[in-house]
């Protein structure tokens, strides 16, 4: 089977690395294929209680940076292998946004990599790719 629009979840991961590879040899194998990559990020919240903990703009401009840079990063790679390619950078709940993007967008599969950044969260909210996986209209590929 043959994908003409296909979309990576990329956050920058040793999974999402190889989800990357494998993204770029099914765009390979298609000719005039599409790969948007979206990097969703979201700034950090912390609750005390109830309460929502306010953090100083230092803190967030830190993963605003970090998530720029792990963007040019992924546009670097995708030039080196001369692909027509399109890279966001998206702010929200990676399942959400990436869900959203794809349905946007027409893709016709997502590649996710099986384990990304999210560390205590995962564990507590369920990982991104499981979440995509349950909602994902269209088929999703997921690298280990």
């Amino acid at each position: 089977m043959l994908f003409s629009k296909i979309l990576l979840a990329y956050d920058g991961s040793k999974a999402s690395n190889q989800a990357l590879e494998r993204a770029i040899e099914l765009a390979k194998v298609t000719p005039g294929s599409i790969l948007h990559v979206v990097h969703a990020f979201e700034f950090p919240r912390f609750f005390i209680g109830e309460a929502l903990a306010p953090l100083p703009a230092s803190v967030n401009k830190e993963y605003y940076d970090l998530a720029v840079q792990t963007t040019e990063e992924v546009k670097g790679r995708l030039e080196a292998e001369g692909l027509n390619a399109e890279v966001e950078l998206l702010q929200g709940s990676p399942a959400e946004v990436i869900l959203k993007y794809a349905k946007e967008n027409a893709i016709d599969i997502i590649v996710i990599g099986s384990r990304g950044l999210g560390g205590i969260r995962e564990f507590v909210l369920g990982s991104v790719s499981h979440n995509v996986v349950q909602s994902a209209r269209i088929p999703v590929l997921v690298v280990k």
